[in-house]
């Protein structure tokens, strides 16, 4: 049962951080492949414009979800994922490997997904990708059995019946990127929805999930969010210019669902959440400045 604090008034970055050691997590999801670009400003039609920076690297939710997953916990997190088999797939897995993951591919004779995300001076990202999303499915041969031994398991894309294999581990949260057609014809119950409540393609028609949530949290950004059960909580104060909204959202994901899976209180997984997401927002791409705990 989620305790229903007054997070409104919870002094989030009050709340001590504290080791998350041999916690076993993993991740069923996407990659994407994104081109990161800094710009001074949007570009105007017609004009050539130079960049501020660059960066290149395998993202989406579910990779940005395992990689600070594997970061807060000092292990090598299982991440269940389909790519291409293509050079931009092989050289995906091999980087998210070096980032501390232990990779379970389902290769498809498909191209792998990229994107291009642009960040202003501000730090506001806008994202196009290119492709579809490949997910992983219940049929493709991997080590599904692992999932029963997990504390907790993130979903980011999935067909039901993997939905349904990722239920056997002792908490289980997703994304509602998911899809409703997914969620739906899984029927399991989640222990937490997870997901931006200004984002049009993460929201989804009251009581359309049965069994519903028992914890769905909608993140607005440096507004905070809100939770049910629980009520509105705050954003960390920023310390510094944001540099690149991207992963922000995934990195809070990966650190509540931490602080949730490991038996933490609602307010202390959100502390945890909030520091995630903050410290992402430092660097370009999501893994430059993304929070350690070991």
């Amino acid at each position: 049962m989620i305790e229903p604090l007054p997070l409104a008034a919870l002094p989030l970055s009050d709340l001590p951080l504290t080791d998350l050691p041999c916690l076993p997590v993993a991740v069923v999801g996407h990659v994407e492949v994104v081109s990161f670009l800094g710009l001074t400003q949007w570009p105007r039609p017609g004009v050539i414009q130079h960049a501020s920076a660059f960066a290149e690297e395998p993202a989406g939710g579910g990779a940005v979800l395992a990689v600070q997953l594997a970061r807060l916990t000092g292990a090598r997190v299982p991440f269940f994922t389909a790519l291409g088999r293509d050079r931009v797939g092989l050289q995906a897995a091999e980087r998210l490997e070096a980032l501390g993951l232990e990779l379970h591919v389902a290769w498809r004779d498909a191209p792998t997904r990229r994107g291009m995300s642009f960040s202003d001076a501000s730090g506001e990202r806008s994202i196009c990708v290119i492709g579809e999303r490949l997910a992983p499915r219940a049929s493709d041969p991997l080590p599904w059995a692992r999932l029963a031994a997990m504390r907790g398991v993130f979903v980011t894309a999935a067909d039901p019946e993997a939905l349904r294999l990722a239920r056997r581990a002792s908490w289980l949260a997703a994304t509602p990127r998911l899809q409703l057609p997914v969620l739906q014809q899984a029927g399991v119950p989640l222990d937490a929805l997870i997901g931006s409540a200004l984002d049009p393609g993460e929201q989804l028609p009251p009581n359309s999930i049965d069994p519903a949530p028992a914890l769905w949290i909608g993140t607005e950004g440096a507004a905070g969010g809100h939770c049910r059960p629980g009520g509105r909580f705050q954003a960390l104060p920023q310390l510094q210019p944001v540099v690149d909204s991207y992963g922000a959202g995934d990195s809070f994901a990966a650190g509540v669902s931490a602080g949730l899976a490991a038996g933490w209180s609602l307010a202390a997984a959100l502390s945890l959440g909030c520091h995630c997401g903050r410290a992402c927002l430092d660097g370009l791409g999501p893994y430059a400045t993304q929070l350690r705990l070991c």
